[in-house]
């Protein structure tokens, strides 16, 4: 049986893990005229190596839906999306939008960091 120290160090770890978050840096370059984006709340994190999902959680300059927003023609948008934390074991991760629409945001296979701090950019 682990000891006092050991029990509240293994609650730690297990509150940090629970706790950690995934930041998204991400761009979409307009490439014609009138481009409106937005981002769906069902957009996920998932694992390619388990059934876990990771939530958004935050949206930085970016309109979630059902709000639209402007790209202007040649421009990029820049804008961060905050997810609940990937399990220890993930090696790699597919972003999804999930919505019911043709045209989400998707990236797949994103490889695991040590930071869990990444740059995509949508096309």
């Amino acid at each position: 049986m682990p000891d006092e120290t050991t029990a509240v160090q293994l609650q730690t770890a297990t509150a940090v893990e629970e706790e950690s978050q995934v930041i998204v840096f991400c761009h979409y370059r307009a490439t014609g005229p009138d481009q409106l984006i937005r981002i769906w709340s069902t957009t996920v994190l998932l694992d390619r190596s388990s059934a876990h999902e990771s939530k958004l959680l935050f949206t930085d300059n970016v309109a979630v839906a059902p709000q639209w927003m402007h790209v202007p023609n040649g421009s990029t948008a820049r804008f961060t999306l905050i997810f609940s934390g990937l399990p220890r074991s993930c090696t790699s991760f597919d972003l999804i939008e999930r919505i019911p629409e043709p045209g989400g945001f998707e990236v797949r296979n994103i490889g695991r960091n040590k930071t869990d701090v990444y740059e995509v950019e949508f096309l």
